[in-house]
């Protein structure tokens, strides 16, 4: 068995897919390159056979019809044959060192018989023209290099919250979870940080900046003018996550304290960046729109609902009135400057 295997979804990915590869390759013959060529009408299938061809045992290439981001993760998973699994985008990479680093945590665990179900490592906005690049740390809110339980974490504070790029999860935990990406869908990576969370019993920490999450580009998903013009796809994980939550609470009413707290602020940024996008629209639909979204999760959860409402960031993207917007896109801009996403 492979130790890890890495899933590339890849859709007219010709310009920037070899940095991604030639990141990862470096990883030998204990892992395991899944390209998941998404019905591409470039280059890509030609550079991904390539790279087959050349790295036989180490990179496979599938391909099938356009399905969007989150039906090429799912493939991904299917044929997945890694101890472990990791989404990486085609316009990102991982740092090498740090590479070898997190494959000898995996390797020296799996040979000492601890489980891991989710490793967590640091993660770099490299943000086009950027001077300096924001890295998103743990260190003080996980313990390092060892395993951990829920109970162990501490509060990750209102910017430090998980993205899919900070994780690596245990293949047969996702399996187990039944994890299924919706297809033709945006954002979907929200949902791999959040749906096999009340499945991960042990995690460990390694302080190291691994994964390279490149922004800037014009066409790119998270530009906020093409978030807004998919505002309908980013609802809809909105809502698949609520829902997610609210299922869960209904199985589990006495889930881990830690593990609530971190979903609910989870759940509260991806709903504040729903509603800041909704409110940038300047559209009365949108600002409809945002009004319905709050309402189905109060209608979904009315625990979870007040403790997102009552966060900070539900009071500030619930203000009333149109100076109240101008308040809560003001915040939305400073975060943006300060954290340097979109």
């Amino acid at each position: 068995m492979k130790l890890i295997t890495f899933a590339i979804p890849c859709y007219n990915s010709e310009k920037y897919m070899r940095k991604c590869l030639d990141s990862l390759i470096i990883g030998g013959e204990d892992i395991e390159i899944i390209i998941v060529n998404d019905g591409s009408t470039d280059n890509t299938a030609f550079i991904a056979e390539e790279y087959e061809k050349n790295y036989q045992g180490i990179v496979r290439v599938i391909h099938q019809e356009n399905g969007g981001h989150g039906e090429a993760v799912n493939t991904g998973l299917r044929e997945a044959k890694g101890l472990y699994f990791k989404v990486v985008d085609s316009d990102d990479w991982v740092n090498r060192e740090s590479l070898t680093d997190i494959l000898d945590v995996l390797r020296f665990n799996a040979r000492g018989g601890r489980i891991i179900d989710m490793l967590i490592s640091n993660y770099v906005y490299e943000k086009e023209g950027a001077k300096r690049k924001r890295v998103m740390r743990y260190a003080n809110s996980m313990p390092e290099d060892r395993v951990f339980g829920w109970s162990d974490l501490k509060p990750l504070g209102i910017s430090h919250y998980i993205l899919m790029h900070s994780l690596i999860y245990r293949t047969q935990l996702l399996k187990d979870c039944e994890l299924v990406l919706p297809a033709h869908t945006f954002y979907v990576d929200n949902l791999v940080a959040f749906v096999p969370f009340p499945y991960v019993k042990t995690m460990y920490y390694v302080n190291t900046n691994f994964y390279r999450y490149y922004i800037g580009r014009s066409d790119q998903s998270v530009n906020e003018e093409v978030m807004i013009s998919r505002i309908d796809q980013q609802i809809k994980v909105n809502k698949l996550m609520i829902d997610c939550f609210s299922s869960l609470r209904k199985k589990q009413p006495c889930i881990n304290k830690r593990l609530y707290k971190y979903m609910a602020s989870m759940l509260c940024i991806v709903t504040a960046v729903s509603s800041a996008l909704l409110i940038r629209s300047q559209s009365e639909e949108n600002i409809n729109k945002k009004k319905e979204l709050w309402e189905y999760l109060k209608k979904s959860d009315k625990r979870i609902y007040k403790s997102v409402r009552h966060s900070v960031l539900g009071n500030v993207f619930n203000l009333p009135g149109r100076g109240g917007r101008k308040v809560s896109v003001t915040a939305y801009q400073i975060a943006q400057r300060l954290y340097g996403f979109n």
